[in-house]
C-alpha cells in the first residue's frame, strides 16, 4: 500500500497545508580562549542550572554550551530565535572568551583535562546525567565528545496529518497513520543523506591535538598545527567521526519493531540506554525524558535530522536558505517511491562516509541499490525529481532546488570548498578564531536592552536564558 506519494498530497491537501510545520533548532559550540585552546573555565553562572535552563544548557562538556530554541511555526521565527539566543551566549560568556563555530573542535588540552558537564548531585536527574557522561568518556574518549553540530527538529502541522488521514484509503489507526509518515520520511532520510552532507558539510580542517585517527584522513598541512582536506566536506559525519562502535540497524518498518531492537541493543551491551543510539535521524516522542516507554504509547511527535554541520560563515552554525531546504527535501522524502533493495541501512552508512571523505573527487563511487553511481549523476536525478514535485504540487521552490543544483555541479559552492580556501589563506585554527571573534563583536551590536525590554517574547526568552540576571523580570 503506497499512502504518501505527489498524488495523494496534491487531490488532498493546498500548497500552504504541505509547507506547513513546526521547527526548532539546536546548536553545539565550545568556549575558548582568544588563543583558540578549549576554555575549561565552569558553564557560566548567569544561565543557570543545566537541567532547568530551557534555551542554554551543556552537552557533554563543561566547556561545550548547547542551545536550544522552541518550536515555532515559521523557520523564519526558528531563525530568528536562534540568533537571539546566539547573541544572548555571545554576550553573557566571559568577556575574553568566545564560541567555537565548526563541528571539529577547536585546540585541545590532554584527554584528561577535558571538563565533564558538571550537576547538581543532590536530585537523581543530576546524578545520572553527570554518570552517563562519564560512561561515554570511557567508551567513546573525550575529544569525539567534543564534536559538535546542527539538530533539525520538524513536524508536519496535526492539521495536516490528520487531513492526509481522513482522506487516504487504508487501514492504520490515527497513531499508526502517522508513525508510517515518520517512519517513510526517517528510512528515505537514510537512503539520500549523503546528499546533505554534500550540501551543508563544513568540517574540513583540525587541530594536531585532535584524534589521531581523523588527522590520518586530513592529508594536507596548514603550517601552524592545522589539518585539512581538499577531498571531502564533513570529517565529523565520517569514518572518524563520533558514532557507535559498531553500525546498528534497527527496524524502521514500525515503532514496535524499533523499539523492539533498540531493547535488543541495550540487553547485548551495544547501547547503555537508548539515547545512545547515534542515527542521522531520530523518532522523537513526546517525553524525551522517556524515549522507548513514550514512543511505544504516543508514537512519534517529530524527527531530529543531526546530519547538519555547523556552518561557520553563519553565525547561528545554519543558514536560513539551508533551513529550508530541508524542510523541502522532507516533503521530497514523503512522497518518494521506495525501493525493495534490503540492504538499504548498509548502503546509507557507505554513502555517507564516502561522501564526508571523498565528496569533492568526482571519480568517487556511491552505491544506489547495488549498483555504481557517482554524485552527480543522482545528484541531479534528485534535483529533477524535486523540480517535478514543486511543479505539481505548486510549491514555488525553484530557488531552493536551482541553489542546490548548482553546488552539485559546482562543489566549489558548497560551505566546505569555500572554508578549504580560507583555511589555505589563513589557517585552521587563526581563521576559526576570527570567525569566533567577529560573531561576538556581531552579537554585541546587536543585543539592544531598550529593544528586549519593549518586545514581549524576547523579553520572555531572554529573561528564561538567563536566571541568573534578573533584568526585565518586572513589568517594564
Amino acid at each position: 500500500m503506497t499512502l504518501f506519494t505527489t498524488k495523494t498530497l496534491q487531490k488532498t491537501l493546498t500548497p500552504q497545508e504541505i509547507l506547513a510545520g513546526n521547527f526548532g533548532l539546536e546548536k553545539e559550540g565550545l568556549r575558548i580562549t582568544k588563543e583558540g585552546k578549549l576554555a575549561t573555565t565552569p558553564h557560566p553562572q548567569i544561565f543557570g542550572k543545566k537541567l532547568e535552563n530551557p534555551y542554554i544548557t551543556t552537552d557533554f562538556s563543561e566547556s561545550q554550551v548547547e542551545i536550544v530554541t522552541p518550536t515555532y511555526d515559521t523557520i523564519d521565527n526558528a531563525y530568528y530565535n536562534i540568533s537571539f539566543l546566539v547573541d544572548i551566549v555571545n554576550t553573557n560568556i566571559p568577556d575574553d572568551e568566545y564560541i567555537w563555530n565548526n563541528s571539529l573542535p577547536c585546540i585541545l588540552p590532554p584527554p584528561e583535562e577535558i571538563p565533564i558537564a558538571k550537576y547538581d548531585k543532590t536530585n537523581k536527574a543530576g546524578k545520572q546525567a553527570e554518570e552517563y557522561r562519564k560512561q561515554l568518556s570511557k567508551k567513546y574518549g573525550t575529544k569525539k565528545q567534543l564534536i559538535s553540530g546542527i539538530h533539525y527538529n520538524f513536524s508536519f502541522k496535526e492539521e495536516t496529518i490528520e487531513k492526509l488521514y481522513k482522506n487516504t484509503t487504508h487501514n492504520y489507526t490515527y497513531r499508526e497513520f502517522k508513525d508510517q509518515l515518520y517512519l517513510k520520511i526517517t528510512r528515505n532520510y537514510l537512503r539520500y543523506r549523503w546528499l546533505i552532507i554534500y550540501l551543508t558539510g563544513c568540517s574540513v580542517g583540525a587541530h594536531k591535538t585532535f584524534t589521531k585517527q581523523c588527522l590520518s584522513l586530513l592529508e594536507k598541512e596548514d603550517g601552524n598545527d592545522g589539518y585539512y582536506s581538499t577531498k571531502g566536506p564533513s570529517f565529523r559525519n565520517g569514518t572518524s567521526g563520533y558514532k557507535n562502535i559498531e553500525h546498528l540497524y534497527p527496524r524502521y518498518d514500525t515503532v514496535k519493531n524499533f523499539l523492539d531492537d533498540v531493547n535488543r541493543f541495550i540487553d547485548n551491551g551495544k547501547l547503555s540506554e537508548a539515547k545512545e543510539l547515534y542515527t542521522q535521524i531520530r523518532l522523537k516522542p513526546k517525553d524525551k525524558n522517556n524515549m522507548i516507554q513514550s514512543l511505544r504509547d504516543d508514537g512519534i511527535l517529530y524527527i531530529e535530522i543531526r546530519t547538519v554541520d555547523i556552518n561557520s560563515f553563519d553565525k547561528c552554525g545554519i543558514s536560513k536558505k539551508d533551513m529550508q531546504f530541508l524542510h523541502l527535501f522532507i516533503i521530497y522524502l514523503l512522497i518518494k517511491e521506495e525501493t525493495e533493495y534490503d540492504k538499504w541501512q548498509e548502503e546509507g552508512v557507505y554513502n555517507e562516509e564516502k561522501i564526508a571523505e571523498q565528496g569533492y573527487n568526482p571519480h568517487t563511487v556511491l552505491l544506489k541499490n547495488g549498483q555504481e553511481t557517482n554524485l552527480k549523476e543522482w545528484g541531479q536525478e534528485i534535483v529533477n525529481e524535486m523540480k517535478e514535485m514543486n511543479k505539481e504540487l505548486n510549491l514555488q521552490k525553484e530557488e531552493l532546488i536551482n541553489m542546490a543544483e548548482v553546488k552539485i555541479n559546482d562543489f566549489s559552492k558548497t560551505h566546505g570548498k569555500e572554508l578549504v580556501n580560507i583555511i589555505q589563506n589563513k589557517g585552521f585554527i587563526n581563521s576559526q578564531i576570527s570567525i569566533a571573534k567577529n560573531n561576538k563583536e556581531t552579537s554585541i551590536d546587536m543585543i539592544d536592552e531598550e529593544y528586549i525590554r519593549n518586545n514581549k517574547n524576547l523579553k520572555e526568552t531572554y529573561v528564561k536564558a538567563l536566571p541568573g540576571r534578573f533584568k526585565y523580570i518586572s513589568s517594564q
